[in-house]
């Protein structure tokens, strides 16, 4: 018997099809973020790294010294040496670009040392720091920018705010216009990264995106789990966040000319049998390692939100030990990377499992029983899918008239 059953081109899977999937664990890496800054110029409302119960920032050293980065360097070069796939590599923060001209350019220098060019590089910021300056030496390394804004200036100063409470809107678009207006915009601009408000208007964000050309948007569910429930999401089985995304679908495929909207490309493209290698999305193992400021190893920084510590290894390796290789061999960095496959009874039998993949780690948490939870967003993904299916069953229907 087939054990996958298809729709025009959908495919959905079985349980057995799932727990062969998830069995799967490749031993490469795909990502290093790199937290080269502990602090923040802005205080977004629902950031997970301050504002969501964890304090280790505080005991974080506040920019990652010279010593740490060549530490970092060295390690990542034999990484490099020691794995056939290219890794990414991302300045994350706080704010990354606090680290100020002469550090960045320390940091970018010793990179680019020991990783070529293949290795994409970028930066996540919030826009507001970005200077001409800073651009040139971007573009001289290769490093592209990203920028974090919610949508239209009523949205994006309702949880983007400054220490003293004021919207940063104004700031980032300012960041943003330097960005496009750089000679190497084209290479530089790598997009822009939105957190959902779902009482917000999604044509509004859609027709603001577009106005402000940006090449892609990487849009994110808030936050949140089973005990402490994402803001604007009323109960487990609510689908606030599921509408707002069917809304967006209706919009982007409307759209003639659409930007790229990352989660609806990857889970369109696995719903048409194609793979994608993001967290979150898919039944795909996404290697990911974080570096904090003082060169300390840890598990993804998202964890923070579910309780204090969440992210910290219980044998922590730090990267000025010289054994990271060692250390991403042993079992207890295994069991981590084991964590991003669901085990939830409810994931396991799902026929569109391989499409959401159980979703983000961290939206799974309930305090009594850990991560061995649906995704909290299971009820919105599944909204989402089956509006999917609709519409690529619509969109096969009339082709074949």
């Amino acid at each position: 018997m087939r054990s996958q059953h298809t729709i025009g081109h959908i495919t959905d899977t079985t349980e057995d099809d799932n727990n062969r999937l998830i069995s799967r664990i490749s031993s490469e890496i795909d990502t290093v973020l790199l937290k080269v800054a502990s602090r923040c110029n802005i205080d977004c409302t629902y950031c997970y790294v301050y504002n969501m119960g964890d304090d280790n920032w505080t005991r974080q050293e506040k920019l990652m010294s010279n010593e740490t980065i060549t530490s970092i360097c060295s390690q990542l070069g034999q990484l490099a040496n020691h794995q056939e796939r290219y890794f990414s590599i991302v300045l994350h923060g706080g704010e990354p670009l606090l680290m100020g001209l002469n550090r960045l350019r320390l940091l970018f220098k010793n990179l680019r040392s020991v990783l070529s060019d293949h290795y994409p590089m970028s930066i996540q910021t919030n826009g507001i720091l970005l200077n001409k300056e800073i651009l040139d030496l971007c573009a001289e390394f290769r490093i592209s920018v990203a920028v974090s804004i919610d949508g239209p200036k009523s949205i994006n100063d309702r949880s983007r705010i400054a220490h003293n409470g004021s919207g940063t809107f104004d700031k980032v678009v300012k960041g943003i216009e330097l960005l496009k207006l750089h000679q190497d915009s084209d290479f530089l601009f790598a997009g822009l990264l939105s957190v959902i408000d779902p009482t917000s208007n999604p044509i509004e964000v859609y027709q603001f995106f577009k106005d402000i050309e940006t090449p892609s948007v990487d849009f994110l569910y808030k936050d949140g789990n089973h005990t402490k429930l994402p803001p604007g999401k009323t109960d487990i089985n609510s689908v606030e966040y599921g509408n707002w995304m069917v809304s967006l679908l209706e919009i982007y495929l409307n759209d003639s000319d659409p930007i790229q909207i990352r989660i609806l490309d990857d889970m369109l493209k696995v719903l048409l049998g194609g793979v994608v290698t993001k967290e979150g999305l898919g039944l795909t193992d996404f290697g990911i390692i974080i570096i904090d400021t003082d060169g300390t190893v840890t598990k993804n920084d998202t964890l923070k939100s579910s309780f204090n510590g969440a992210d910290q290894f219980s044998n922590p390796h730090n990267i000025k030990d010289e054994r990271l290789l060692e250390f991403l061999k042993s079992e207890e960095f295994s069991e981590y990377r084991k964590m991003q496959r669901p085990t939830s009874k409810k994931c396991l039998e799902c026929p569109v499992l391989n499409i959401c993949g159980g979703g983000m780690v961290l939206h799974r948490w309930r305090d009594s029983n850990g991560f061995n939870n649906p995704s909290v967003y299971c009820s919105d993904q599944l909204f989402l899918i089956g509006k999917m299916k609709e519409k690529i069953y619509e969109l096969n229907v009339a082709s074949s008239k």
